[in-house]
């Protein structure tokens, strides 16, 4: 059983804590009406084993296994992103292909799901934060997934936490050459800033529009955002993280520091 957490329309709405199950309308209709959900399961020995995962990954060298990205930052260079790590951490594998996690990712997209890809952003104390983007246009193969980010710290509007857009996750909105939301649709849509507890998990629609601010905080506000599609489209993880290091290798999007197939990161280059 887990606790689902609702926002209605608008910013600051009350929350109103009701039963998640696979089955339970209620949750599924807020998914299905707002593009989004906030669900809450982990205890606080579950938060603690998931920081020091974390902080296992970062302490990882760059070349071993895992993929490391870096951004300037006024402090000097810093850790931004952490991917493809579950073939490597036998802690983080099991939480994210198995048991909770799965059974939510099922539920939300209908019919069994399995595991897209991962990552660790960090966000750092002084850390860049992300323009307004869909995560479809990145995600090549699959068409039905949802993602989750997992808040290893509390996350508030001081270090960067999501907005969101409800309701806006039927279509890819129009891009901008870099593959992100264009500006002047960006500025039109109703944001809604989301702070989360650490061990909230707050799920998305791969098209609900989400962006996140710097940190501005002398703290760092670290997530884990695992990424899943419906296995009838097939088990496609190794193919996507060949695929963008393929595309990455050929080409460069945008003038930040690249993490992903769009330009959605706003980190300075090392």
């Amino acid at each position: 059983m887990f606790t689902l957490l609702r926002y209605g329309p608008t910013m600051r709405a009350s929350v109103h804590p009701v039963p998640f199950t696979a089955t339970d309308p209620a949750a599924l209709e807020c998914f299905d009406t707002n593009g989004w959900v906030i669900v809450r399961c982990l205890s606080d020995r579950s938060i603690a084993q998931l920081r020091r995962w974390v902080d296992e990954l970062a302490a990882w060298p760059d070349g071993v296994n895992v993929l490391h990205y870096r951004e300037l930052t006024d402090g000097g260079p810093r850790l931004c992103r952490t991917e493809n790590f579950v073939p490597f951490h036998d802690g983080l594998r099991g939480m994210l292909t198995e048991g909770p996690m799965l059974h939510i990712a099922t539920a939300l997209i209908g019919e069994q799901a399995v595991l897209y890809k991962e990552k660790v952003n960090y966000k750092l104390a002084g850390g860049a934060g992300y323009s307004p983007h869909q995560d479809a246009p990145a995600y090549p193969f699959v068409e039905r997934h949802v993602s989750c980010m997992i808040a290893v710290d509390d996350a508030d509007i001081h270090n960067g936490c999501l907005a969101v857009a409800s309701g806006l996750h039927h279509e890819v909105l129009p891009l901008d050459d870099v593959g992100c939301i264009r500006r002047d649709v960006a500025d039109s849509l109703p944001w809604m800033s989301v702070p989360l507890r650490a061990g909230d998990m707050l799920w998305f629609h791969s098209r609900t529009p989400h962006r996140s601010g710097p940190n501005h905080s002398r703290d760092d506000r670290r997530a884990i955002y695992p990424t899943y599609n419906a296995l009838s489209e097939g088990d496609l993880r190794a193919a996507y993280y060949d695929e963008k290091l393929a595309r990455m290798a050929a080409a460069r999007v945008g003038d930040h520091v690249q993490v992903s197939l769009i330009g959605d990161f706003q980190g300075r280059p090392v």
